[in-house]
C-alpha cells in the first residue's frame, strides 16, 4: 500500500472517528476543510492511511461493509448500462432480428 492509500468514511463514521459532532463533520465539509467526495446524495471523508492504523478493528469492520454495500451498488449498475449497450450495438449492428412492436387497437368514433 502507498502512503498515498486511504479510505473513505460516511459523515457518521468520520465523526465517530474522531469523536466529533456530524454536524461538526458537515460544517467542516461545507468549508472545504475535509477531502470529500459525493455520491448518490452522500457525503465520504478521505482518511489518509497513516491515520487509518489508528482506527479501531469494529470501525474498520463496519467501514469495511459499508462500502461493499456501495460497490455492489455500483456493479449492479454498470452491468444495467452494460446490458443496455449491448442491446444498442446489436440494435445497429443488425444482429438482432427487428420485431415490429404490436399494432395499437385502432379506436372508432
Amino acid at each position: 500500500m502507498s502512503s498515498t492509500d486511504g479510505v473513505w468514511l460516511s459523515i457518521d463514521d468520520y465523526s465517530r472517528y474522531k469523536s466529533v459532532s456530524t454536524t461538526t463533520t458537515r460544517r467542516h465539509i461545507k468549508n472545504n476543510i475535509l477531502k470529500y467526495r459525493e455520491e448518490n446524495g452522500k457525503y465520504f471523508i478521505y482518511v489518509p492511511s497513516s491515520e487509518r492504523v489508528k482506527m479501531r478493528e469494529g470501525e474498520e469492520v463496519l467501514r469495511l461493509k459499508l462500502e461493499l454495500e456501495l460497490l455492489r451498488g455500483r456493479e449492479r449498475t454498470l452491468q444495467n448500462e452494460n446490458h443496455e449497450l449491448r442491446m444498442l450495438v446489436d440494435l445497429y449492428e443488425g444482429n438482432r432480428v427487428s420485431v415490429n412492436p404490436p399494432e395499437l387497437p385502432h379506436f372508432y368514433d
